[in-house]
């Protein structure tokens, strides 16, 4: 059992959804963070034939229940019967109830014109475990092969468990509730966007290699970021003195994931494979301590058209972030930090992450820190609160 460190609401007077995919621990977490909750799990069958017939049972129990105004009242998989929100929104606004809404697919509830409370419950997003929340258990190796699902990182038999999650979940599920008719299209686009994982996105390259339609490549992409399996990572464009490149990029939520739909074996140091896994594991790190922390900083890359890149930009230049998944750092490893100088001399700071032993400062004040010391220093706040 690990300590997540998102931030929920520790009463029960405050009504909150709690997005994240399946397996990352949603339910876990609530029952562990409100012990005396009463559960509504849509998964069961009684219980979604119930409300689904009659979505009005749901008011009327909870009225009938003498105790529910004292606790919390938790909705497992709310996503399945999206018009029990309609309830939800009166026993709110009129009795004062709170609820905890579980979704492990947004789509439905972001989409098509459903009753989303009207901001009378907040948002958090549950990502895969962090390094800092593994703790002592935290190995790389491990996290870059397995991913970030706690059930999947802890098991003897990650592989096949992680081939199963990715085959009956995220190749089958997501595209049945995207209702998508192509299935080995966009079974062929998930293989090709996992190959392009932490790159600039070619959407045209990309329907070229799954013999789809740009448009189909894009909206294929947009049904990975609402099923919260991927984001974008945009450009940092304020104030250019040179020509910077203007395309997103886009990160998988789980690096995992992309390890079997990009057909990887065993990721080991040094590979080609472990250094962009490398990279997106940095990313997930910033953006789960971004939005655990409140941050509301945006995250973003920095690019010339003449190929100096940095990887992360945290707000505006207050940190520029190089990764590089090296044990011996050298020059070359340093040429964007030094180019971003150049065009940005107001960087707060340049960091570069590395798999170095010991962490330094070189003569320019760029700071090179070991991948253990980064997640330290960001999970404490030292990064993001320091000019």
């Amino acid at each position: 059992m690990y300590f997540r460190q998102i931030g929920l609401p520790d009463d029960t007077s405050t009504s909150f959804f709690l997005w994240g995919v399946r397996q990352s621990g949603k339910t876990t977490l609530l029952k562990e963070r409100f012990p005396n909750a009463l559960f509504i799990d849509l998964l069961q069958a009684e219980q979604f034939d119930r409300y689904q017939r009659e979505p009005y049972r749901l008011r009327q129990e909870i009225l009938g229940t003498t105790t529910s105004r004292a606790r919390q009242i938790v909705i497992d998989e709310v996503q399945r019967l999206p018009m029990i929100l309609n309830e939800v929104h009166s026993l709110i606004e009129n009795e004062q109830i709170a609820f905890a809404m579980c979704s492990s697919n947004a789509r439905r509830l972001r989409r098509g014109g459903v009753n989303l409370l009207g901001g009378r419950a907040l948002r958090f997003r549950l990502h895969g475990l962090s390094a800092y929340e593994l703790g002592d258990d935290f190995d790389l190796e491990r996290l870059l092969n397995t991913g970030f699902v706690p059930s999947i990182y802890d098991s003897s038999r990650w592989r096949d468990y992680l081939d199963a999650y990715v085959y009956d979940y995220l190749v089958t599920e997501v595209a049945n509730e995207a209702k998508l008719r192509n299935l080995p299209g966009f079974s062929a686009f998930l293989t090709s966007a996992a190959i392009s994982d932490t790159e600039i996105v070619n959407f045209v390259n990309n329907a070229s290699d799954c013999g789809v339609t740009s448009q189909s490549v894009k909206n294929y992409y947009e049904i990975l970021v609402d099923a919260m399996h991927g984001d974008w990572l945009p450009s940092f464009r304020r104030r250019p003195k040179r020509r910077v490149t203007r395309m997103p990029k886009f990160y998988f939520s789980d690096v995992g994931v992309v390890n079997v739909l990009a057909r990887r074996n065993q990721l080991e140091r040094e590979s080609i494979g472990f250094g962009q896994a490398f990279e997106s594991w940095v990313f997930h790190e910033l953006q789960t301590f971004n939005e655990y922390r409140r941050q509301r900083e945006p995250i973003t890359y920095w690019r010339l058209s003449s190929g100096s890149e940095v990887d992360f930009i945290l707000g505006d230049m207050k940190v520029a972030i190089e990764v590089k998944a090296t044990r011996r750092t050298s020059t070359k490893h340093f040429k964007g930090l030094r180019e971003l100088a150049k065009d940005h001399p107001e960087v707060q700071r340049r960091i570069l992450v590395c798999s170095e032993d010991t962490s330094y400062v070189t003569d320019d004040r760029i700071e090179v820190l070991s991948e253990n010391d980064f997640v330290k220093r960001l999970w404490d706040g030292e990064i993001t609160s320091k000019g």
